[in-house]
């Protein structure tokens, strides 16, 4: 392939090389919430502010670990994995929000997934759609142990990933109204819990490249809840779902280190 950078050792979107980042990332959508992750870290060092990735390390229980904001949908969140397991890593958190779609699922809950719908466009250039879009089962481990520890309200199961935050949220207003309203009410009978736009190209990719690949998210609302009239408050703030992201972290890397 063509190195595009201007720089041949730094990966070209990421504008990162190799000892810039640890082996272990999160992987939040807004670069605006890197510094609130980068703040858990031991040291965190701002590394690289370059488009939608901006990237910060540190350390957690002795080892080098970063976060890189991925910006919003699979397209961009593949670039900055494909970027990074070049440059060294291999065990990756996504920690981002999510609208819920069952009935139980509330405002500020957290949703771990255990693997994503694929309806999205990214995924179909690595893989067959039959090919499944499935997390780690130690990271999706890790996450539920780490939110039992914290007595967060959380829900486990599968996702569903789209391109079109408003073909979900305006569906009978788009053209293909017909398909966007009959997929999501077969999502909803088959018990997805909650939609968001990274997971399963991630989830995809890393399978790919033999990476570790887990999901967590911040329920902001549930649309589901709001059409029958019932309590459906925003919620913006993700502390609970970083916390809990960075925990489970923390238990990877002791795992590992017992391990080696």
């Amino acid at each position: 392939m063509v190195n595009y950078s201007e720089r041949p050792e730094l990966q070209y979107h990421i504008q990162l090389g190799k000892g810039d980042v640890g082996r272990y990332v999160l992987l939040p959508g807004d670069p605006k919430r890197c510094e609130k992750i980068a703040a858990h870290f031991d040291n965190p060092v701002k590394m690289a502010d370059s488009r939608e990735y901006v990237t910060y390390t540190g350390y957690l229980e002795g080892e080098k670990v970063s976060v890189t904001s991925t910006g919003i949908g699979g397209a961009s969140a593949s670039i900055a994995m494909e970027e990074l397991v070049k440059i060294g890593a291999d065990t990756f958190i996504r920690v981002g929000t999510c609208g819920g779609m069952q009935i139980p699922v509330k405002s500020g809950d957290l949703v771990i997934a255990t693997g994503a719908i694929r309806m999205e466009g990214t995924s179909r250039e690595y893989a067959p759609i039959e090919y499944p879009a499935v997390a780690d089962f130690h990271m999706v481990q890790a996450l539920v142990q780490a939110a039992e520890k914290g007595k967060y309200p959380y829900h486990v199961g599968v996702v569903q990933c789209k391109d079109a935050f408003y073909g979900q949220h305006e569906p009978e207003t788009k053209p293909v109204s017909y398909e966007l309203l009959n997929k999501w009410e077969a999502w909803k009978r088959l018990g997805c819990l909650a939609s968001e736009m990274e997971s399963a190209a991630l989830f995809v990719v890393g399978n790919y490249l033999r990476v570790r690949v887990g999901s967590i998210f911040l329920v902001v609302a549930n649309q589901e809840r709001a059409k029958l009239n019932m309590e459906n408050p925003v919620v913006h703030d993700t502390e609970l779902a970083i916390t809990t992201a960075v925990e489970a972290l923390r238990d990877i890397i002791r795992k590992d280190k017992a391990n080696e």
